[in-house]
């Protein structure tokens, strides 16, 4: 028998090993089925999923198991300092300047999305957010890019089971409304929201795509609505970050379709 290694901890070795089991080709899994691509017994096995959907990052219906988004906080530290980002930095400063606003980059985590990275306005009274602030994704305009890039199933389940808190008297809260209003996101490919999650407050955000196409992130502007107008927003700022994302996105090699 081999000696284990005194400093690895085997039960944590063994939640990765079924974390790593599910994957496209495996979205769902079975007790037995992560038992046979792990080589783990199925009572280990079984204790580690469910162990994982105690925790929330796995749900389970019909015996099939299934990973949910927090288990994407587990890779938010690493995310938040990947070469995307610096690649993006430039891209985000020019950005900010054009715009003389503040501009962020955000991915999607259950219902809220998660600055990653932020180039603030050149203003003492710009909105106030770091990177690893959480915000809900329904009333907010990065919230709305990356919520339409959900695969239609996710998406309508996404809908039918977040909270649709009304946070100012302009917030959508109608499932059917949200649902209409992210399919024109997805359509145009950018979203707008004015005073939905803060009165007062406009922004416009645009996909963030890697090299297979698959939108991993949005970048948006966003602005006090005594500086920026709603046709100002339309009309300047949309055309901004939308190119500012498609050059990030190239710089990670996605080209656009012209």
């Amino acid at each position: 028998m081999s000696r284990q290694d005194p400093d690895v901890i085997d039960s944590v070795e063994k939640a990765f090993r079924v974390l790593e089991a599910f994957s496209a080709d495996h979205p769902t899994l079975t007790v037995s089925e992560a038992a046979e691509l792990t080589g783990l017994s199925r009572a280990t096995a079984r204790r580690i999923l469910l162990t994982c959907v105690r925790l929330g990052f796995a749900e389970v219906d019909d015996r099939r198991f299934r990973l949910l988004p927090r288990v994407l906080r587990l890779g938010y530290g690493y995310l938040a300092s990947l070469p995307i980002w610096e690649r993006a930095q430039p891209h985000m400063r020019r950005l900010a300047e054009e715009a003389r606003e503040s501009c962020s980059a955000a991915t999607l985590d259950g219902e809220e999305i998660v600055y990653v990275a932020r180039v603030p306005a050149k203003r003492s009274m710009s909105i106030v957010l770091n990177v690893g602030s959480r915000l809900p994704a329904h009333p907010t305009s990065m919230g709305r890019v990356l919520l339409a890039a959900l695969p239609p199933d996710r998406l309508r389940e996404r809908i039918g089971t977040m909270r649709l808190d009304q946070l100012t008297p302009h917030t959508i809260t109608d499932p059917a409304a949200l649902a209409a209003e992210l399919d024109r996101v997805r359509e145009q490919g950018y979203a707008v929201v004015d005073g939905e999650r803060e009165e007062g407050v406009r922004s416009a955000a645009a996909p963030v795509r890697d090299g297979s196409g698959a939108v991993i992130a949005a970048i948006n502007i966003s602005a006090n609505a005594g500086r920026v107008s709603v046709a100002d927003l339309y009309e300047r700022f949309v055309p901004l970050v939308v190119q500012a994302a498609d050059a990030i996105s190239r710089d990670i090699d996605f080209v656009p379709s012209s």
